[in-house]
Parts: structure tokens; sequence; C-alpha cells
């Protein structure tokens, strides 16, 4: 059974209404950040001063509840607020429609974080493969899709996840199997709704409205590949882009990589992360591997010395932190020198 909150109620054409915040649920796995700081203060008070311009977007549930497609930075800055109703736009939209509309309508913000611009494209990635695993259902069945022959829309559908992701024919043919549909379950499922290639723009004209080239949108979704804490280093500006995709590659070695870095203090390089994914793809990429190629001198990087931690555990408090430890040795070293400054002038006894 499909959860509740990805079932649709049929409605009417679109609305605009007051609804009661307490009705409206966010989107599902909605990629994009809300964060309660500056910006969201701006927009409180812009709010608190000429009121919301802009309606939400939403689309109906059932039980009288709303699913949020569009204005989730909205909404957060009216809770804020303390209001109790906002300004809504009421729409009838598939899941895979609601999906579309909130990856693109949220590419109009000023600054998206990589993570959240990976996630968002992988979502509606995987829409437009919900869209030719309803084509084929209808094709099993006999049907039109949408009062057309089902097979060339399929082909057409095909050509463009071909061309704008770089999937190969073998990829495409599985869309629809068992597996990928229960991983879209709870997706519409009507075998006669009108079909959505004119609703999906292809990578490139996605690309010219947000500036960026097909090439890129694939690197932005296979960082959903990266385990969570090498993400934040990118979205943080401490890992290079490329780079985060190369060590996307290594599978449950990118938790020996990130605490190779953790440790060591070392961000690997893109040059790097090709040599940690060749040695990877040999299968005998080992923790020794990644540390020797890590530990590597890059261009204007500092001098760094290698200690051996279990030589001076017993000398340092243990509730440390890996930072305090470093001021920790650092204090103590600078105790030590001016000891030894007092000592050669005779000083110390």
């Amino acid at each position: 059974m499909p959860k509740k909150e990805d079932i649709r109620a049929p409605s009417d054409d679109r609305v605009i209404q007051e609804i009661s915040i307490d009705k409206i649920d966010p989107f599902p796995d909605h990629p994009y950040k809300v964060l309660d700081d500056g910006d969201m203060e701006q927009l409180a008070e812009s709010i608190r001063a000429k009121g919301l311009i802009s309606p939400l977007l939403v689309r109906k549930m059932y039980h009288g509840r709303f699913e949020l497609i569009s204005g989730h930075r909205r909404l957060f800055a009216c809770r804020k607020l303390g209001m109790d109703k906002v300004t809504c736009e009421v729409r009838d939209m598939s899941k895979e429609e609601a999906i579309i509309t909130m990856v693109e309508s949220n590419f109009q913000r000023d600054r998206l974080l990589p993570s959240e611009k990976a996630f968002a494209y992988k979502m509606r990635l995987e829409a437009m493969k919900f869209h030719i695993s309803r084509m084929r259902e209808n094709q099993k069945q006999g049907r039109k899709f949408a009062g057309k022959p089902v097979e060339p829309q399929i082909e057409n559908a095909s050509e463009h996840l071909s061309r704008a992701y770089g999937l190969s024919r073998e990829e495409i043919a599985k869309i629809g199997s068992h597996e990928s549909r229960r991983k879209t379950q709870g997706m519409r499922t009507d075998l006669t709704s009108t079909p959505l290639e004119s609703k999906f723009r292809s990578n490139e004209e996605l690309g010219r409205q947000v500036g960026e080239s097909r090439e890129q949108i694939r690197r932005y979704i296979r960082l959903t590949e990266l385990i969570p804490e090498l993400l934040q280093l990118v979205d943080d500006g401490k890992l290079g882009m490329r780079t985060g995709v190369e060590l996307s590659y290594l599978g449950d070695k990118q938790r020996e990589v990130y605490e190779c870095i953790e440790m060591e203090d070392c961000i690997p390089t893109h040059a790097q992360a090709i040599r940690l994914r060749r040695q990877s793809e040999k299968g005998d990429l080992t923790p020794g591997d990644i540390y020797a190629i890590m530990a590597e001198n890059k261009p204007n990087q500092i001098e760094r010395i290698s200690l051996r931690m279990d030589r001076f555990e017993k000398l340092i408090p243990p509730k440390l932190d890996k930072r305090e430890r470093e001021e920790y040795i650092a204090d103590a070293l600078k105790h030590y020198a001016r000891y030894l400054e007092r000592k050669s002038r005779g000083q110390e006894r």
C-alpha cells in the first residue's frame, strides 16, 4: 500500500486559498536545506512588513491535508512569525509532476549548496524514469498512452534519457522492472494521464536556466553517492566537486578516506582522488595505499609532521578532541621551549 502522504486526492483546476499552516506537510525527501540564519531573519522581516507576496505552491492530499511543493523557506518564516494561515496556490499534480516543479522552482534561488543540487537533479531523473515505467505498463496491457501509440513515446523518452543523462540502453531497458516499480511505489499510477514530455526539460534546457552544462549536471547527480561526511566537505568548500565525484566511486572505502582526512588533516587533490579511484577499481585499495597517496606533499602545502599518538596518550587529558589536543601539544612545546631558553642562560637549577 502506498503511504498516505504519497496518495493524491482528486481536485479541480488550480485555486488560490488560505490554508492552515498545521495542515501543510513538507515534500518527502525535500533536497533543499531550510536554515534559521541571517537570510531567514531578513525573509521573516520582509513578510512581517509586506505580507506573503507570492503564494506557496501545494497539492491537495486526502484527509484534508496538503503537500508543499514550493515555498519551504517562506513557510518556515511564516511559522517563525507565529502565523496561523498562509496563502497557497493549490494544483492538481501527480507525484512526478510535483517533483519536476519542486526541483525547477527552487533553482530560482540565488544560492544552492552542491548537495541540494545533487539530490534535486537525482529526484528529477527518477521522476523521468517513472514516466517511462508508466508508459511500459500501458504497453503491456495493450493500451495507448494519452491516446497515442506507446512505442514511439517510449523510444523518444528513452532517447532523451540517453542523450541528457548518459544512461546506457541496458540501464534504460531495466526501467519498469519489479525493482524499479518498488522504488517508485506511491507515485501516481493511473495509466491514461497526459504525457510529460512537455513538462520535462532536457538537461540542455535546464542547463541554460541554471547556467550549467549537461556534464556538470551529471557530476552533481554523482555526488549523491558520497557518504554524508564527504558531501559536507564539498558543501563547505573544503573538497572540490570533481574530487568528490572521483571519491564517490570508492564505495565503502570512502569511510577510510574520510578517517584519513580527519587524522592527518589533509584533503586529497583531484589527481590524488583519480589515483585512489584507479587503485580501487583494481580491487586492492588498502588503508596503507590511502594514507600513502593522501600524505604526499601537495603544491603550496605547509610541511606537516606526523606523530604517533600512542606515544603521547598518557600525557594528554583523555577528554580533549582532536583540535584541543593539537592546541595542548602546541602549548606544551612553547612551555618546553621557554624552559630550554632559561636553561641555556643558566637560570634553570
